[in-house]
């Protein structure tokens, strides 16, 4: 994860730099249209209602300063609350505990699962021991868990290669989460875009190509094979509250997560990191979140800016149309605004967060 956003700061750094070209020799990394539009523009300065932001990570910040100064954006833009997705254990985990615990409940630390020796038997009993110990120190959840296809990759110190969230090694530690009411995050597949060819049929193709998915290697599962480990290991643990982070990846066909949504009382999902994904269709969207306005929580997956907090507000809450965010987002088409009711924002804003965080 520390390499993703080291990744995506380049490429916002690289995007805030590209100057105008001819059409003759202009690459399509280099597109950088502006909308001609003369249309209203709404400034957004503050979220129109407290946030509880479901979805966020500790890798850009690197000293006291810079968390005072997040600290300080927050209270700029109504956000009341942070949780930080570590995908540690150890002393990793102990240390980045240890330097968001001055700021009290600004921040809500969830750890990851320690995977090291996760083929040796007796691996489930130590990896729920250290679970424990991490609670002890002050993890209020877990997450991000994730699996591309080759699986569980993402927490440290060990990536878990062949073993997909709904292996049965894994499930002591979904049973210990629910008994000790750790909700957990869960980030299975990419966006479609990165399973399509890479070519000029791809309408993600800027994006999609950097990110693309090797669905070549030996064991892969595919988009929908991983959804349905999802299902799986909600099924399996009732009694265990996930979040589906990033729509579940289903932003191409959003009925799949729909009826997880609906089936299954224990599932969430956070829109983190795919507000690009979903923006271009504004209408259905709307109606999306009018429909499972109980199950959808506020996440950013970004580095938090001012730009940041006012492009997601924007998207959220206003109706504006045809505006552009390619060195936040990394697509090259135009964005549009839900104009989500109150009462929809105030739930996807607080409501359900605050629901899940409260139920430990």
């Amino acid at each position: 994860m520390l390499k993703y956003l080291s990744s995506t700061l380049l490429f916002i750094i690289s995007a805030n730099f590209c100057a105008a070209q001819q059409p003759d020799s202009l690459l399509l990394k280099n597109f950088r249209p502006h909308s001609i539009y003369k249309i209203p523009v709404t400034n957004i300065t503050k979220s129109k209602y407290p946030v509880i932001d479901m979805h966020a990570h500790q890798g850009n910040v690197k000293s006291h300063a810079q968390l005072k100064e997040w600290v300080n954006r927050m209270d700029r833009f109504g956000v009341e609350k942070t949780i930080i997705l570590t995908m540690l254990t150890g002393a990793p985990f102990d240390s980045v505990y240890k330097a968001y615990a001055s700021y009290g409940d600004r921040f809500e630390i969830w750890c990851g699962f320690d995977y090291t020796g996760y083929n040796e038997p007796g691996w489930s009993e130590k990896a729920v021991r250290e679970l424990e110990r991490c609670v002890r120190i002050g993890a209020k959840g877990v997450g991000e868990l994730g699996d591309k296809g080759m699986g569980e990759i993402f927490s440290e110190p060990v990536p878990a290669y062949g073993m997909h969230v709904d292996d049965p090694r894994m499930k002591p530690l979904f049973q210990k989460c629910g008994e000790l009411k750790l909700p957990v995050n869960v980030h299975v597949a990419e966006p479609m875009w990165m399973y399509e060819t890479m070519d000029s049929t791809n309408d993600g193709l800027m994006n999609a190509f950097p990110w693309k998915v090797d669905q070549t290697k030996p064991g892969f599962l595919g988009h929908g094979e991983l959804i349905q480990t999802l299902e799986n290991v909600v099924r399996e643990n009732p009694g265990t509250t996930f979040i589906a982070c990033h729509l579940a990846n289903c932003e191409y066909d959003l009925t799949i997560l729909g009826r997880l949504l609906s089936r299954y009382k224990n599932l969430y999902a956070d829109f983190a990191a795919r507000y690009a994904e979903i923006s271009p269709i504004p209408r259905y969207m709307h109606a999306f979140f009018e429909k499972y306005q109980d199950k959808l929580v506020y996440g950013t997956d970004m580095q938090a800016t001012n730009y940041m907090y006012e492009t997601t507000f924007r998207i959220l809450e206003t109706k504006d149309e045809h505006f552009y965010a390619i060195d936040l987002t990394g697509y090259h088409w135009p964005l549009s605004g839900f104009g989500l009711s109150d009462a929809v924002l105030k739930k996807i804003y607080k409501t359900n967060a605050a629901k899940i965080v409260g139920k430990k």
